[in-house]
């Protein structure tokens, strides 16, 4: 564990908890395998919910050549369409971001799936989400 995961009993700690989930396309479900391609992150404290995504088509494309990418790009923009609510979340738009973050990590036997949520600590949700894609996705 490195220092900054470190918080000790004299420090004033102004970081929230945090939820994440990983993207993943599973092109042919019957064989397993995964990209990721996008990230999910909840901060119930801060009100937030967001996705970041990005879709490696070589990558998609190397699992299944016959993959349809443009479908893949919808249902990844309609997550993020999710997260930031408003008119294009559809029914979602209504639903506090707890509730939308839930409904996007429930599982699912389609092409994008959510991974299991892990959590962390941050100051800044919507930096932690590029932080994130960056790390585990790019």
């Amino acid at each position: 564990m490195n220092e900054r995961h470190i918080i000790r009993p004299s420090e004033v700690n102004e970081r929230d908890v945090y939820e994440y989930a990983l993207l993943r396309i599973v092109p042919r479900v019957e064989r397993g395998e995964c990209i990721n391609a996008g990230v999910l992150v909840y901060c119930r404290a801060q009100g937030y919910v967001g996705a970041r995504t990005h879709l490696d088509e070589a990558r998609l494309l190397a699992l299944d050549p016959a993959a349809d990418v443009a479908g893949v790009r919808a249902a990844l923009r309609a997550v993020e369409d999710v997260c930031e609510g408003g008119e294009r979340a559809g029914q979602a738009a209504h639903d506090d971001a707890g509730r939308r973050f839930r409904w996007l990590i429930a599982p699912r036997s389609t092409v994008v799936q959510p991974g299991p949520v892990h959590t962390g600590l941050t100051t800044d949700p919507a930096a932690e989400t590029g932080r994130l894609l960056d790390l585990l996705v790019r």
